[in-house]
């Protein structure tokens, strides 16, 4: 019989005051209990991605396989995902199927919708780690990705200083975020109003663009960005890379735009290209590799009753012309 976590995990994780999955910036330590039964196989772990019909979550695919292929006799993972990031429902039924088999030792979610994954996980009695995005769940004992509010300042703030550089006198940043209520757009969100503003620049609050998170839309919303602002703004950030490239190449052929920062966040493959292309100034890179690698990598300490962090922030890297061709890189080996 596999190792399982006991429900006396759950009780000394809570002793230890396990907070919400990624609710703070600060990585905290918490301690496993080691349990007295003997493993005779790898752990069987059921991984849920937001979706498996993207790059970037691809990649984090490929971060976790990477630590199953070194660990072979550790972890055996299953790793499923819904089309796109709005099937919603879909994503629930597969988190819910998977809670009610035996054969899971424990699980690693990237909840489209986080409050009815937190219920969804309310009963179980192994394990969960959250990854991307957190879970607000005591049964959540971890959360490994990147600090939304802080990466989106950290481009914030390179976006200033570049836009500055550009020539521009008054720098002022419109943002075409994602779905409106989404809890990883407003943290970004918040990032890049403080990273803005703490930089001697002025985030526009009246002036947001809600896009949804899609291409299509964040070209309607530059369209009415440039018919406002006929002269010109100095930054365009962007709830992720699609959005910035769409809105990057609807201003193209706009003169008072020709100088614009365009800030992405994400920094995929194609936006580093863009980058590289001079299409795109800049994006914030999550280091989504290492997401997946560290995800599997927490749930195996957990399950073996090792020390492990309640957040792991995996990190972030300001792409520009300078490195993106070493991100890229990057990209051909994970892909690979």
């Amino acid at each position: 019989m596999k190792k399982r976590l006991l429900a006396a995990l759950m009780a000394s994780s809570l002793m230890l005051s396990l907070a919400a999955c990624g609710g703070s910036d600060t990585n905290t330590s918490a301690q496993g209990e080691t349990g007295t039964e003997a493993q005779d196989g790898p752990y069987q772990i059921s991984m849920v991605l937001k979706t498996n019909a993207a790059e970037f979550w691809q990649v984090i695919q490929a971060g976790a396989e990477a630590y199953e292929e070194e660990h072979p006799d550790l972890v055996s993972l299953d790793i499923k995902g819904p089309p796109g990031e709005t099937f919603y429902e879909e994503q629930l039924n597969m988190i819910q199927t998977d809670l009610a088999l035996e054969s899971y030792d424990g699980y690693l979610i990237a909840p489209l919708q986080s409050d009815a994954v937190a219920t969804a996980i309310a009963n179980t009695d192994k394990p969960v780690v959250a990854f991307d995005t957190d879970i607000d769940s005591d049964k959540c004992l971890s959360f490994v990705g990147t600090g939304n509010k802080e990466a989106a300042k950290q481009g914030a703030k390179a976006a200033v200083a570049a836009a500055q550089e550009a020539g521009w006198e008054e720098i002022q940043c419109i943002e075409i975020a994602g779905v409106q209520g989404d809890a990883t757009n407003e943290a970004r969100m918040e990032g890049f109003r403080e990273g803005i503003n703490e930089a001697g620049g002025e985030f526009l609050d009246n002036e947001i663009q809600y896009a949804n998170a899609v291409a299509d839309q964040a070209v309607t919303c530059m369209e009415a960005i440039m018919n406002k602002f006929p002269d010109g703004v100095a930054i365009i950030c962007a709830n992720n890379d699609d959005m910035a490239m769409a809105a990057a190449r609807t201003a193209a052929d706009n003169p008072a735009y020709a100088n614009t920062i365009f800030l992405g966040f994400d920094g995929q493959q194609s936006a580093c290209q863009a980058v590289l292309d001079g299409e795109l100034t800049m994006t914030a890179a999550q280091n989504n590799f290492d997401i997946g690698y560290q995800a599997v990598e927490t749930i195996v300490k957990i399950l073996q009753g090792e020390d492990y962090d309640e957040v792991v922030d995996t990190g972030t890297e300001i792409i520009t012309q300078d490195n993106a061709a070493d991100r890229l890189a990057r990209f051909d080996e994970w892909l690979a």
